[in-house]
């Protein structure tokens, strides 16, 4: 077996500030990047850590004072270990639990020298390793050691684990081994995808999404503002290139609704399903959403309220049809506002613009949604040409509440029969400029807001992707259990992403040094400690490895079969 050397030596440190190591003389201070895994052996636990800080020290101010020539390399290197060496900083993370046979070895002092890293260690199951909460740091002069494959195996589980389902999201950014996240715990609580513009993020979330497909960890249904994540999308770089939508790596697990028709089928969506919306699935509260958009007074929006107390779910059709005369009289008997009505009445013809509106629909197609999950497909609704703000959160904010009501109805049967067939299928619902439904003005009025405080007991969580944290309402972050994070600048924004995470300010001077592609801080529920990876490629491989038979290998009579099949399942 070949032994690994090791690069240092603790020093000092604390358990609040983490740990000082001393490099040794043969290791060089140019190897030690932030963001890397290192492990500290212990008398009785090993310590996984990430490197958070590098320093150069001297050990006497007269090298500082009076340094050697730049030519005169043999004092340099006369120098080099003991007048001069480098420092690192290190945040311990977890403790692993040394196995009987482990400790035995450590404590022998013949075996302590080739049993001094986790090389020893080979789990063959996620049961048979305990990982704990860092409570204590390691002695003086404990050795550090690179962090080997078994110390990823053990601390982040693998793929084929028979016990959990894991999912490679990516590897740490010097070393070629995988680390997963447990979808499982992903799913149960709402996560956020963050980062500027053009770090990524549309990736990052098709990545995460194959996996709960791949995994069958929960249902999608999947708000596509920009038409990235159903069919194929357009490459960021300099020569055009697409890659894959979810329905082409799952043709028969992912049906796509569309609310542009005409656009979806220029751009080649085989078998999308139309959806429309009719003025009376549309709510006060789902104009209190846009009110921005719509440029609505309160007063508006207050008499609005009158009107819905009147006509019931028929107040917009109602509302547009009336004259001037009829205003008036409602008015008058009703205690209204005659200004307030008719500028509502004028602001809410905008509406009208909206291809997906119609004054009234023979066919629920919300509720061919609701079926289409409640099968288990996962749904995308695609916008088209109809991505502006006001199209997107009215849309998404009218289906996502009868999707709301729905899983709280089927909730509350489970906890009352408790028999396993009634159990709602888990429900990831994925949004994009998540901000604008979860900023701290609106956020008690929205769906979203309800859905990240209170809707993990009804199965239903989020997965918010936003270029703007900090426009998210705190509670709604605090509630956020895994957050993916690429590279952000502005500070108000990195703060966001910190909010109730202990040991930030270690975290941040990680964050803040990730490259602007392909790479990001993982922390939160799902992983059993913050990790900086190199995201896994969007590519031909990831479609070998995870995707089914794409649409474009099968046989055209084979896609209309299928095609047919989805429907039968549907009901029509």
């Amino acid at each position: 077996m070949t032994l690994e050397q090791p690069l240092g030596s603790v020093i000092q440190g604390s358990l609040s500030q983490g740990l000082e190591v001393r490099l040794h003389p043969d290791v060089s201070v140019e190897e030690m990047r932030v963001g890397k895994f290192l492990v500290v052996q212990g008398m009785r636990s090993r310590f996984f850590c990430m490197l958070t800080d590098v320093a150069l020290g001297t050990a006497s101010p007269r090298i500082v004072a009076n340094p050697p020539d730049p030519t005169n390399t043999f004092l340099q290197e006369v120098l080099a270990g003991s007048g001069t060496y480098g420092t690192i900083d290190l945040t311990p993370m977890l403790m692993i639990n040394q196995g009987k046979r482990e400790l035995e070895e450590i404590q022998n002092p013949k075996s302590k020298i080739q049993n001094s890293s986790l090389s020893s260690l080979q789990p063959q199951s996620s049961a048979d390793i305990e990982l704990l909460p860092v409570k204590t740091i390691p002695s003086h002069f404990s050795q550090v050691y690179d962090a080997s494959e078994q110390d990823f195996r053990a601390v982040f589980g693998w793929e084929d684990d028979p016990h959990r389902r894991n999912f490679a999201i990516g590897q740490p950014i010097d070393m070629d081994v995988p680390v997963c996240l447990d979808l499982d715990r992903f799913v149960e609580r709402s996560n956020g995808v963050f980062g500027k513009s053009g770090t990524g993020k549309s990736f990052l979330t098709r990545l995460l999404l194959s996996g709960i497909i791949r995994k069958q960890a929960a249902v999608n249904l999947i708000f596509d503002m920009h038409s990235e994540y159903g069919w194929e999308a357009a490459r960021e770089g300099k020569q055009f290139s697409t890659v894959k939508g979810l329905r082409q790596l799952f043709p028969g697990q992912v049906q796509i609704y569309t609310l542009d028709p005409s656009s979806t089928k220029r751009r080649g969506v085989r078998d999308a399903q139309e959806l429309y919306i009719s003025y009376d699935q549309i709510d006060v509260e789902d104009l209190l959403l846009v009110r921005g958009e719509l440029n609505l007074s309160e007063a508006s929006l207050e008499n609005a309220i009158i009107l819905r107390n009147e006509f019931g779910k028929s107040w917009i059709t109602r509302l547009l049809a009336m004259s001037n005369s009829e205003i008036q009289e409602f008015c008058e008997t009703k205690m209204g506002s005659k200004s307030s009505i008719m500028a509502l009445q004028r602001k809410l013809t905008r509406l009208d613009d909206l291809k997906y509106i119609r004054n009234s629909c023979p066919h629920n197609y919300v509720g061919q949604v609701l079926e289409s999950l409640e099968a288990g497909k996962h749904v995308v609704v695609e916008f088209g040409s109809q991505s502006n703000l006001l199209s997107y959160m009215l849309a998404t904010n009218i289906i996502a509440r009868r999707i709301h009501a729905s899983y709280v109805l089927k909730a509350e049967k489970f906890l009352q029969t408790k028999n396993v067939t009634d159990r709602p299928r888990q429900l990831v619902v994925t949004i994009e400029e998540a901000h604008r439904f979860l900023d701290p003005a609106t956020v008690g009025q929205t769906i979203f807001g309800t859905i990240a405080r209170e809707m993990r007991k009804y199965f239903v969580t989020l997965l918010v992707v936003d270029q703007r944290p900090s426009g998210i309402d705190n509670e709604v972050m605090s509630q956020i259990g895994t957050r993916i994070t690429a590279l952000l600048n502005d500070e108000k924004d990195i703060d966001a992403i910190f909010t109730g995470v202990s040991g930030a300010q270690n975290l941040r001077s990680v964050l803040s040094k990730l490259d602007s592609k392909q790479q990001a801080l993982i922390l939160g529920h799902a992983t059993p400690m913050p990790v900086v990876v190199r995201t896994r490629p969007y590519d031909e491989t990831f479609y070998a490895e995870i995707g089914d038979t794409a649409w474009e290998e099968l046989p055209t009579e084979t896609v209309l079969q299928a095609a047919k099949s989805a429907k039968a399942d549907l009901g029509f």
